[in-house]
């Protein structure tokens, strides 16, 4: 059975050092019935505090015989704004064995250290406190103001929004321009959501199709028959071939100033643009439907690898936001859908073809039509024993295709590949996730055809295990072949 004081049967409170903080806590306490007694050394502060009823005496906090006078108080809070005072009073109460929960007042980290070391069960600092709700009111206010801009570029849509996305998105960049689709609704405009190239990942594809989300291929639409253009999540995909935005909303900083648009919400600090529209829709106090809020987490989810990369505060409380609304049942078919015949294919291929060097893994799954299985072999050969960082390639369409995994804390993969490929191609992605794209012909300097695809596939598959490993910092030469 527990012996120690709990908070909720705690019914007398010392106040030692009763200033303007001090004066505040004791009103809240007295508001809420508790049983208060105040010592300030200040005679005018101590009449003026039994002016207002409150139960005050004379003397100096440092004083041993201080402790005497409040041995049968449960919680002590030593508020003085002098920081020696209170740490004197903390090392009395402690050195006569004293048991109260004590709240001691800091005035900077080191002070906060030394009242710890005496005992103090919290340490506040009051200028940190002002700090922090400063910082939240700001954090509050801002997002009022972006709202109601956000708002106001929405509202001078005539006909038709469109939302652009990037090229084979994502959920998060799905799920990110389903929000604002939603948020237009609310506002009586009509959007579409408007994609580049092809839904190929599979657990993309089982995304779309579970939550019925409505997207447009952009070889379907003419731009020019929209009057507002809003561009989300789009950095990582490239510089937009749109010549006039409006809105612009991305958790991605470009290298550059791709676009300048009327309202612009660009946020490096969250890891999700899911997390952007969702402060959006609290803001607004839109109800989302069941099929967003599940899109929504799931964006998330996704982009912060179920919140172990890089994952922030507002990505946790926007999750939270969302969790209750989400529809579990669907997320969890959503990542657990069914293996394509052509992943399977790629799977085995590059388990067939793969180097082992140390922990690092690097494999080539030949000439492939979906390249999007490249990831997903990737990701299942990260699970081999031993394995932390993989990165499979392939050759489509002229192209050289790379997908890259890591576990290892120690590397950042999206850096390797910028490392090694970025003078050649574009690198994109994270520290545990990313990709890269090379033109053939700048690789080898062969052209592709059918007589010489074997030559070109060897001349890949050594260029680029060579170029992988050396930018890894690791020997290749260990384990080939399966062997």
């Amino acid at each position: 059975m527990s012996t120690g004081i709990t908070m909720a049967s705690m019914s007398r409170y010392a106040i030692l050092g009763c200033g303007s903080v001090g004066h505040a806590v004791a009103e809240e306490l007295e508001a809420e019935g508790k049983e208060v007694e105040i010592i300030d050394r200040d005679e005018g502060r101590v009449e003026a505090l039994r002016d207002q009823d409150l139960d005050a005496h004379t003397a100096d906090i440092r004083d041993e015989a201080t402790v005497d006078r409040i041995t049968d108080c449960d919680v002590v809070l030593i508020l003085s704004s002098d920081v020696d005072a209170n740490a004197a009073a903390l090392a009395n109460i402690r050195e006569r064995g004293g048991d109260q929960f004590v709240v001691a007042r800091a005035s900077d980290p080191v002070s906060a250290d030394e009242l710890t070391d005496l005992g103090a069960d919290v340490v506040i600092n009051p200028s940190a406190v002002i700090a922090n709700s400063a910082l939240r009111a700001l954090e509050t206010g801002e997002l009022e103001f972006k709202a109601r801009n956000l708002s106001e570029v929405i509202d001078d849509t005539d006909e038709r929004m469109a939302i652009r996305i990037h090229r084979s998105p994502d959920p998060d960049s799905i799920a990110s321009a389903a929000a604002l689709r939603e948020i237009a609704a609310s506002r009586d405009v009509e959007a579409d959501i408007i994609y580049e190239g092809e839904i190929g990942h599979q657990e993309n594809r089982a995304f779309v199709n579970l939550l019925g989300i409505e997207l447009t291929s952009e070889t379907d639409v003419d731009f020019a028959d929209y009057d507002t253009i809003a561009i989300v999540d789009y950095a990582k995909g490239g510089e937009p071939d749109l010549d006039d935005v409006d809105i612009l909303v991305d958790h991605f900083e470009a290298e550059d100033d791709l676009v300048e648009a009327r309202f612009t919400d660009v946020r490096p600090n969250v890891s999700a643009t899911s997390t952007i529209l969702t402060k959006y829709v609290q803001e607004l106090d839109l109800t989302l439907s069941q099929e967003v809020a599940t899109a929504l987490l799931y964006g998330i989810r996704a982009e912060t690898l179920d919140f172990k990369r890089d994952t922030t505060p507002a990505d946790l409380t926007a999750a939270a936001y969302l969790y209750p609304f989400a529809d579990h049942d669907t997320l969890e078919q959503v990542e657990s859908p069914s293996m394509s015949p052509e992943t399977l294919d790629v799977l085995a291929e590059a388990i067939r073809n793969r180097e082992v060097s140390g922990s690092h893994l690097v494999s080539n799954a030949g000439f492939i039509r979906d390249r999007d299985a490249l990831a997903q072999a990737a990701q299942h050969l990260l699970n081999l024993e031993g394995i932390t960082t993989t990165a499979v390639f392939a050759i489509a369409d002229d192209t050289i295709y790379l997908a890259a995994r890591s576990k290892d804390i120690r590397m950042n993969i999206g850096k390797v590949l910028d490392d090694a490929f970025g003078e050649m191609g574009e690198a994109k992605g994270h520290s545990t996730d990313a990709s890269v794209e090379i033109p053939l012909g700048i690789f080898t300097g062969i052209e592709t055809s059918e007589d010489n695809r074997e030559t070109l596939l060897a001349l890949t598959e050594e260029a680029v295990r060579k170029k992988l490993f050396d930018a890894m910092g690791v020997d290749s030469g260990g384990e080939t072949n399966g062997s």
